[in-house]
């Protein structure tokens, strides 16, 4: 028994062997794990490594990573990709500029006839709450928006009228002090350098006789072009405070509700910021107007009346609008007053402007618009170059309602990225915790 027992007992050849055995059983086991992306038994991750000779892999997703070559290229395709959007995009916009300037004559009348009605509006839509006819309540409020205009008109006319042979003598007397002052000390000019220069530029003017006729009749050309968009924006005026409402239910009609959703509400934001940005302005060119104009009284400046008109009016033309009322202003004072009195009303000027900018005028625009300083001069100077002094005027109305419509399309945006979502989950967890907190305020009180 006991010799069968020593039989079966194994030796140490048969140890060795096993041990041997169980070596490559570990090692073949080790390299399926390999394989398979999985990591070592000692908790150590080399997936991400890989081997010394292939790709690096990703230890999230157990793919290789792409070549520097694969990323440059997906990165240079995707630039190329925008670019060519971007150039689309450019040229959609000339051709859209090149179609508004032939069509600019029906779109100038459209585009005042907007802008007009968004002043008429609030009291159009009192007297149609209480009961007046949509007809009545808009020719009531385009008849006292004529008067007013007539009013203005037949205050400041009579003081050109009599006040403009006055200016012309003072600014003779103006030239006659320059030239004197410019005979003496330091410059010393001649009086033949002097008529010299007056002979060139009468030379000059008699060359270009033509040139002026011409000017003349474009003049004369642009003045019925005025007078027949005027004459346009009042008949639109009238017709869109009538039937001014009608227009989005036609418009959901027309597109379907889906479509017309956010039309509707772009519409309805550019509507206000527009109403604001002209209600905004108006004060502040009126409390420009006010102040500036009492100087100019104070002081007896010749034609104030025509400049309190010309610096409330420059008011809606935002920076450039401002510095040119008040160089007229300063200009005309030097001419019938000397330089002392302009000098004054330049001071008088600087602190209106001044704390109109820098208190009134934010503090309103806080409330209507959300534009940098930077964007509306940028778009005053853009406007008129491109379109003159009506593009200067239209400049930031129109900047306005593009950023109004820019911003929408930043919140849909945010919107399907559900970064909407996610602001509002925060807020409603951070609400919690403060009602959280507030409840062991007052079971520890």
């Amino acid at each position: 028994m006991s010799e069968k027992s020593d039989d079966l007992r194994p030796t140490g050849d048969d140890l060795a062997e096993h041990a041997e055995t169980s070596v490559e059983k570990d090692a073949v086991a080790d390299s399926r794990l390999d394989d398979d992306g999985g990591g070592r038994c000692d908790g150590t991750d080399d997936g991400a490594e890989g081997s010394p000779d292939g790709p690096l892999v990703n230890p999230v997703t157990g793919k290789p990573y792409p070549s520097r070559g694969r990323v440059f290229l997906t990165g240079l395709r995707s630039t190329a990709m925008v670019c060519l959007q971007a150039l689309i995009v450019m040229v959609f916009l000339y051709a859209l500029f090149w179609v508004m300037a032939k069509f600019w004559v029906i779109l100038l009348p459209v585009i005042l006839g907007i802008i007009v009605s968004t002043v008429l509006w609030p009291p159009v839509r009192w007297m149609r709450g209480k009961g007046v006819p949509p007809a009545a309540a808009s020719l009531v409020m385009m008849l006292v928006g004529v008067g007013v205009v007539a009013g203005i008109i037949g205050l400041i006319v009579p003081s050109v009228v009599d006040q403009a042979p006055q200016l012309a003598d003072k600014a003779v007397d103006g030239v006659k002090q320059v030239q004197d002052w410019a005979q003496g000390p330091p410059l010393n000019v001649q009086d033949e350098q002097i008529s010299s220069i007056a002979g060139e530029i009468t030379t000059k003017l008699q060359a270009s006789a033509s040139t002026i006729a011409t000017g003349v009749f474009n003049g004369v050309g642009v003045a019925t072009s005025a007078i027949i968009t005027l004459f346009t924006t009042v008949i639109l005026v009238f017709f869109f405070l009538k039937d001014g409402p009608r227009f989005l239910p036609w418009l959901e009609r027309t597109m379907g509700r889906e479509g017309a959703t956010h039309l509707n509400q772009i519409l309805n934001r550019m509507w206000n910021a527009l109403g604001g940005f002209i209600r905004t302005q108006a004060i502040v060119s009126f409390v420009d107007a006010a102040f500036i104009g009492i100087g100019l009284l104070i002081l007896d400046i010749p034609l104030a009346g025509v400049l309190i008109v010309i610096t409330f009016l420059g008011g809606f033309v935002p920076i450039v609008g401002a510095f040119v009322a008040g160089a007229l202003a300063v200009l005309i004072a030097l001419v019938t007053q000397g330089p002392t009195v302009a000098l004054i009303v330049l001071a008088i000027i600087l602190v209106v402007q001044q704390l109109e900018s820098n208190v009134l005028q934010p503090w309103l625009q806080a409330k209507t618009m959300d534009m940098h300083a930077v964007i509306v001069l940028l778009s005053v100077a853009l406007g008129g170059s491109l379109f003159g002094i009506t593009g200067a005027f239209l400049a930031v109305p129109v900047a306005s309602c593009l950023s109004v419509a820019l911003r929408y399309i930043l919140e849909q945006i945010g919107i399907a990225a559900g970064e909407e979502i996610r602001v509002e989950d925060e807020m409603a967890r951070r609400a919690r915790d403060e009602r959280r907190e507030r409840r062991k305020g007052r079971a520890s009180a």
